[in-house]
């Protein structure tokens, strides 16, 4: 099938599934003419890398997770530490929103929001707080 078939039935943008091949992802065969064609495995991996983009792993994450996806020898511990790194960078990340919310809060509560020129959330971005 082509780009737009094969995009279609993953669910991703033909220019998701385009690059998904340019780097290395999800190879299709080409035909004679040099287009590309998808069969029904390289459609299930490109579901697969929507399903796990969607989780939040990165690129090269997705990369590891299809070559043990792919490995019938792989041990699961294996994609479990991966999933567990994951989940770790997830709570660091959720700990850094958490105080910029908390930071952010502060200073709106801190602002009068009036007419007057002085301004806390100005004056925190500007370095003067």
């Amino acid at each position: 099938m082509n780009v737009r078939d094969a995009a279609e039935r993953s669910g991703l943008p033909s220019k998701t599934v385009r690059y998904y091949d340019e780097i290395g992802l999800v190879v299709p065969d080409r035909r004679g003419n040099g287009y590309r064609d998808y069969d029904d495995r390289a459609v299930q991996k490109l579901a697969f890398l929507k399903r796990a983009r969607q989780l939040g792993f990165s690129i090269e994450d997705c990369r590891h997770l299809l070559s043990l996806y792919e490995d019938k020898d792989r041990a699961s511990a294996d994609v479990k530490a991966l999933a567990e790194a994951h989940l770790k960078e997830i709570n660091v990340r959720l700990a850094e929103l958490e105080h910029l919310r908390d930071t952010l809060k502060h200073l709106i509560h801190a602002c009068h929001g009036d007419n007057r020129p002085d301004c806390p959330i100005l004056a925190d971005l500007s370095g003067k707080e």
